[in-house]
């Protein structure tokens, strides 16, 4: 086996791993690149190898810094299968669709404002190629092994990280390799725990928080704290939130919060994410893979009212606090939030709440760093608003949480590749698995190429 690494290295976006075996070319994971000018220039750039060229994709999870190159993969040329789980077709139904609606709509405004270099502005990908990608997808059940032609197979594990999330473990009947995919925690609120694996020759792992441990606290008091602070200032709770895993997690917690009359029972709370109310659906189709029971995952739903036209959106500005207002994207990237951060970013009454991780150059990781103003639409916009966040809400396993689930590998691998994670903290998870658990591990650099023995 050969395999390259064309993203996910040195950052947390443009998950892409080329792995070459009996003659065949399987991507594994086909994600944007998102964050940094320079990162997300790459999306732009030809790509480092002829997409008619892959035979299959196996994808672990639906999030578009896994899936949202799919739909340039498709449109330059890609003919094969996109192998996943269910829920991950199902979500992806739902984010390939808006993501391409999103950059549409950015280039649309782009013109309309003339604040792009480019004239005119395009998107890196439409509609209609996103609905050409979704034609190829073939769902794979977990532990189901597949043949991918030849003696190459594969088999999905699930992840713990968000609906459908897996892992994938590819064999050749001389060598495997085990693709982590992002690996869930093993007691979060919502999800399952991730699987345990035992053996495989060869290890992709992520290392989001490689070099951080999650908040051991009740993230329910933090969040009680935050809502109720905010209400005796008369402000609005703006949570920048990712529509999938994420506002499920946090509308649970909220529903626990007027449950326990912790916070009032009649505070507003919207959900202004249709991609959000479409991805909390489809919870009801995937039972096994989550804690709630029916009643809960109900209760969950009628937590917040659901936006759904853009006139209402846009009324939510216009209305005074108190209330909470839960929308996309989750690091301000783009999405409806950023029109309710540029009313709400400039009163300091009101409070924008992050509740996962900020990917370098996003406005969120700005605002975290204390940023006084945030460009939006061509503007700068004064930042006046408490900044909070809750990091103990992640969806993604900490570095002592990866550790433990090394920990149920009967023989180390013969190598530990570290991928999906900013520098500090991919060069601190390789250094704990070195120390704690006496692994050969190595840190890949963009467009690396390694041969697996």
């Amino acid at each position: 086996m050969q395999l390259q690494f064309l993203g996910a290295t040195g950052t947390v976006t443009g998950s892409k791993y080329l792995l070459q075996s009996d003659s065949k070319n399987i991507l594994v994971d086909c994600g944007l690149f998102q964050g940094f000018k320079q990162l997300r220039l790459r999306n732009w750039r030809p790509m480092p190898f002829n997409p008619k060229d892959i035979d299959a994709v196996l994808l672990t999870h639906a999030h578009i810094d896994h899936s949202g190159y799919l739909p340039l993969l498709v449109k330059h040329g890609f003919k094969g299968p996109i192998y996943c789980t269910s829920g991950t077709k199902e979500l992806c139904e739902i984010l390939l669709l808006d993501s391409a609606k999103l950059q549409e709509e950015e280039a649309e405004y782009s013109n309309k404002y003339s604040f792009s270099k480019h004239k005119p502005a395009l998107p890196l990908y439409t509609r209609d190629d996103a609905e050409r990608s979704l034609q190829q997808f073939h769902v794979v059940d977990f532990y189901k092994e597949k043949s991918l032609g030849g003696k190459l197979r594969f088999h999905l594990l699930p992840a713990g990280h968000i609906l459908g999330a897996a892992m994938v473990y590819v064999n050749n009947e001389e060598t495997s390799i085990l693709f982590s995919g992002d690996i869930g925690r093993p007691h979060d609120l919502v999800m399952r725990a991730p699987s345990t694996v035992k053996n495989a020759d060869y290890l992709v792992v992520e290392s989001t928080y490689g070099n951080r441990t999650h908040d051991p606290s009740d993230p329910l008091d933090k969040i009680e704290g935050i809502i109720n602070r905010t209400i005796q200032r008369g402000g609005k709770v703006v949570i920048p939130t990712f529509a999938v895993g994420r506002a499920q997690t946090l509308l649970y917690c909220i529903h626990l919060l007027k449950k326990r009359h912790l916070i009032p029972s009649d505070l507003p709370v919207y959900l202004n994410s249709p991609m959000a109310e479409e991805a909390t659906a489809i919870f009801d189709n995937h039972p096994g893979e989550y804690r709630l029971t029916p009643e809960q995952s109900e209760a969950m739903c009628r937590t917040a009212h659901i936006v759904t036209s853009v006139e209402e959106s846009k009324n939510l500005n216009t209305r005074k606090g108190p209330m909470i207002i839960l929308a996309g994207s989750g690091m301000a990237t783009g999405g409806r939030v950023v029109h309710h951060l540029k009313e709400v970013a400039p009163d300091a009454r009101n409070t924008i709440l992050f509740s996962g991780f900020q990917a370098g150059g996003t406005r969120g990781a700005a605002m975290l760093d204390g940023a006084r103003e945030i460009k939006i639409h061509g503007e700068y916009i004064p930042v006046r608003a408490e900044i909070a966040i809750i990091d103990n809400l992640s969806a993604h396993a900490d570095a002592n949480e990866i550790i433990d689930w090394l920990g149920h590998f009967q023989n180390p691998p013969k190598q530990t590749f570290i991928v999906h994670g900013e520098p500090v903290a991919a060069d601190a998870l390789r250094l704990r698995i070195e120390e704690k658990l006496d692994w050969q591990t190595y840190v890949p650099d963009y467009l690396e190429k390694v041969t697996l023995s």
